[in-house]
């Protein structure tokens, strides 16, 4: 929704300001400058990425117009979950732990944070980590790097779509300015007509310029920077993670360890230490429960 307010404010200002100063709005449709801008700009995407780029971009642009589901709260259970899971494994040892490793969705801890069950990246990023944890051969230094690696490919893969929509916002001025030249030239060519005619050509090749520039800057540079902004969520949880299971994995208790995670939170996410030591405490009880 940020996204078409964003929209909404950048025509009503720009067209708004336009109004103001006397122009009339109509002599700025020319469908022709649009199909120009617009297919060229298309055009250059196509040729520019590979065809799993562009899938990805593609299936990228949904989210666009989803509000952020990573806020406090599920900062929150994802502690609460790895705490419990740390707990667990703290008191029974860690080959307790392969039932909910095998099977999230018939877990007991799992089934507690159904908005951590439904991300399945998050999921698979925790119980490939524990299922190596667990299996007692890779010490804490080779579990780091690994992690690295995987978040550092989810952050490259994850770039792509924003990279493509940055390149296509990039390239539209000069498109605009290519719909601009053809204008001119047109006008250049029907040099005998009336002046009033003639002036009303430049007029439109014009537009060419007004229309690169407003796509670009108004419109789809922006969804770059949306993107970027959702990769960096998805990768602040996977970094959580890798902290708070590698303080556990060095001999960390539980509630340290989820101190540790809490502190790689953006400050606007992150939970005071009283809340998250709060919330810890509320997760003590169903964790005893299930693990006695």
């Amino acid at each position: 929704m940020l996204v078409i307010l964003g929209y909404i404010l950048v025509l009503g200002s720009v067209l708004g300001g336009y109004a103001m100063v006397g122009g009339h709005l109509g002599a700025l449709y020319q469908p022709s400058e649009l199909l120009i801008i617009g297919g060229a700009g298309i055009g250059a995407f196509i040729v520019g990425n590979s065809g799993k780029a562009i899938k990805a971009t593609l299936k990228a642009m949904p989210l666009l117009m989803k509000g952020s589901k990573y806020n406090k709260a599920i900062y929150m259970d994802l502690m609460a979950l790895l705490y419990r899971l740390m707990a667990k494994s703290r008191q029974q040892g860690m080959l307790s732990l392969e039932g909910d490793i095998e099977s999230p969705k018939e877990s007991e801890i799992f089934a507690n944070y159904p908005r951590i069950l439904a991300d399945k990246r998050l999921v698979d990023f925790i119980t490939d980590y524990l299922r190596l944890m667990v299996s007692g051969n890779m010490n804490a230094f080779e579990i780091e790097a690994l992690m690295d690696e995987e978040i550092e490919t989810y952050e490259h893969e994850c770039g792509v779509p924003a990279t493509a929509i940055g390149a296509v916002g990039d390239s539209l001025p000069a498109f605009g300015i290519v719909a601009a030249v053809m204008g001119v030239v047109h006008t250049l060519a029907s040099a005998d007509r009336p002046p009033a005619e003639l002036g009303e050509l430049i007029a439109h090749a014009m537009v060419g310029t007004f229309l690169g520039i407003l796509l670009a800057y108004g419109f789809i540079s922006p969804l770059a920077g949306v993107l970027h902004q959702k990769c960096a969520e998805v990768t602040k949880m996977m970094q959580c993670i890798k902290v708070t299971l590698l303080s556990s994995l060095n001999g960390y208790a539980p509630q340290i360890a989820v101190e540790f995670g809490r502190k790689t939170l953006y400050s606007t996410e992150r939970p005071s230490f009283t809340e998250l030591e709060e919330h810890v405490r509320n997760a003590k009880a169903p964790a005893k429960g299930q693990d006695a």
